[in-house]
């Protein structure tokens, strides 16, 4: 028992890092529902035509978590799209730890997984 208390005062419990992580998760899904939801829908499979599909495991999601982060950030227009995705997806204060946060949202929420850091990380 000693033991596993030094352990867990030595590299954190892991369920303070399970319920962080599940804070993060409603944290983004309240900033989707707020400002993604209008074009992306709620099932994520995008409400308007030309709206990226966030369930199609080829599709957005499919991206590095770096470059969905910088879509986020700066905005993204589809090749051969009219519609583009403001940066921010129109919020403007939104900060870092909140596009991580709704970035967490979707990958939990929709079920896909990007590259691993190794994936998409040159030599």
């Amino acid at each position: 028992m000693r033991i596993a208390m030094l352990l867990c005062m030595t590299f954190g419990s892991p369920w303070a890092v399970a319920e962080d992580d599940a804070r993060i998760v409603t944290v983004g899904q309240a900033i989707y529902s707020q400002t993604c939801i209008a074009c992306h829908g709620v099932n994520g499979k995008g409400a308007i035509p030309g709206v990226a599909d966030l369930t199609d495991g080829e599709g957005a999601l499919a991206k590095s978590d770096e470059e969905l982060l910088t879509s986020i950030t700066e905005g993204f227009q589809s090749p051969g799209s009219v519609l583009a995705m403001p940066p921010k997806g129109g919020n403007p204060t939104l900060t870092k730890e909140d596009e991580k946060a709704v970035l967490a949202y979707l990958r939990t929420q929709f079920g896909v997984s990007g590259p691993s850091s190794r994936e998409t990380s040159t030599p």
